[in-house]
């Protein structure tokens, strides 16, 4: 049982992108590339989702660092890392992708209570500039009226 609480969150995502569907996956990693996550050193705020020729889904662009107490055995940092998800729902994503254009972000990564690495990723859509100016609105208007209810409550 791991106790590592280890959350590394795509915040640029939910205000890029419209998100339709979550699915939660598992990743394929080297021995170094797991250590790295588990102390910390990974970043996925530039990443997407790929199939490649054969209908298989990867991550790209997901940062891992290098870990600190490797040998010449190191992993490279921006590789390409195999996503682990049920064939079922990655017909259904292949599907979707090809037919209706949409894109799969990783939202979250995480460590499950069996210490193994998960990606939660999220079918989405690109949100257009007038959507992106309604959250930025939606935003200024709870942090004004939590303000008014906090005067009012103390």
């Amino acid at each position: 049982m791991v106790k590592n609480k280890i959350n590394i969150q795509n915040k640029k995502a939910r205000f890029q992108y419209e998100i339709l569907d979550k699915y939660t996956a598992g990743i394929v990693l080297a021995g170094t590339e797991i250590k790295s996550i588990r102390e910390g050193k990974a970043t996925i705020t530039e990443s997407f989702c790929e199939f490649n020729d054969k209908g298989e889904l990867f991550v790209i662009n997901m940062d891992v660092q290098e870990y600190s107490h490797a040998t010449h055995f190191n992993h490279k940092p921006k590789n390409a890392r195999k996503l682990l998800l049920n064939k079922k729902e990655l017909k259904k994503l292949h599907k979707e992708v090809k037919n209706s254009g949409l894109t799969i972000i990783p939202l979250r990564l995480f460590l499950n209570d069996r210490g193994f690495a998960k990606l939660q990723i999220a079918l989405s859509k690109g949100k257009k500039l007038h959507d992106k100016r309604e959250t930025i609105k939606d935003r200024d208007t709870k942090i004004k009226l939590n303000r008014i209810n906090k005067t009012y409550n103390t």
